[in-house]
Formats: structure tokens, sequence, C-alpha cells
């Protein structure tokens, strides 16, 4: 049996207060800006899509906490991904976004026919790619 493949964990440090980065991460319309297209709305047992390269994704909203946190499952591999957010001195805020809920490392992805270490690797260096998407759309758009 091979080890469960760790969290992804990216933070950054957006140039934006708090509310306006919470309306670029918890909004339909925010959360296709810099992540993907969707049916998301704000509410707690939400079922909505994710509209990413392997076709539709199914996802269900499981906590909101405005203007702090957003988590939602995505797909059907157990994923949980959380979108934190903490206010800082000087009208900044720190965006931390966990993917957790992996299987063991050797454990195929359906979707991708990969195995979950190989999925892992890849998209955590997607999550770096889009946080960065994120806070220059927020920071670039005023």
């Amino acid at each position: 049996m091979s080890e469960k493949v760790q969290d992804i964990v990216q933070k950054i440090v957006i140039n934006a207060s708090i509310e306006k980065v919470w309306k670029k991460a918890a909004t339909s319309e925010g959360i296709a800006a810099w992540f993907m297209p969707n049916d998301f709305q704000l509410e707690e047992g939400h079922k909505f899509h994710l509209h990413g390269p392997f076709g539709p994704s199914p996802c269900k909203v499981i906590e909101v906490d405005p203007p702090k946190k957003l988590t939602f499952t995505w797909d059907l591999d157990g994923w949980i991904v959380s979108f934190l957010l903490t206010e800082l001195e000087n009208n900044r805020t720190e965006f931390t976004v966990i993917h957790g809920g992996w299987k063991e490392s050797d454990k195929t992805v359906e979707k991708a026919n990969e195995k979950a270490s190989v999925i892992r690797d890849r998209m955590n260096g997607g999550w770096e790619q889009i946080v960065a998407k994120l806070k220059a759309a927020i920071e670039s758009n005023g």
C-alpha cells in the first residue's frame, strides 16, 4: 500500500481588500474569470459544475463563511477544495487554496487515467498558475 498523496496548498498575497478578493473567489462570474466556467452559487448544499479540460466536473458547496472561507467538493475522486482569505494590513489579502481529498499515490484518477501522484504534481503547478491569474485579475481590474 502506498502513501496518501499530500494536499496541495498554494498561497498568494493580493493587493486588494478581502471583500474584493471574496467577490472574485466566491461568485460564478469571478471564478470563471480566473479558474473555470461554472454554474456556481454561493449557497451551502448547492450542486454545480466546473467546466474543465476533461469535461464538466460535478461539485457541491459544503461550507461558506463570508468573506473568509469557501469549501466545495470537486469531481468524483473525493477531492475537497477550500479557498481561505485572510485580511492583512495595508488593504492586502492572503489567498490560500487547499486541494485535498487525495487517495493513495498509486491509485488511478479515472478521468485522467494516471496515478494520483502524477495528477497531484501536475495540478500543483496548475494551482500555482491559477492563483497568480486570480491576483492579476484583481490587481489589474481594480
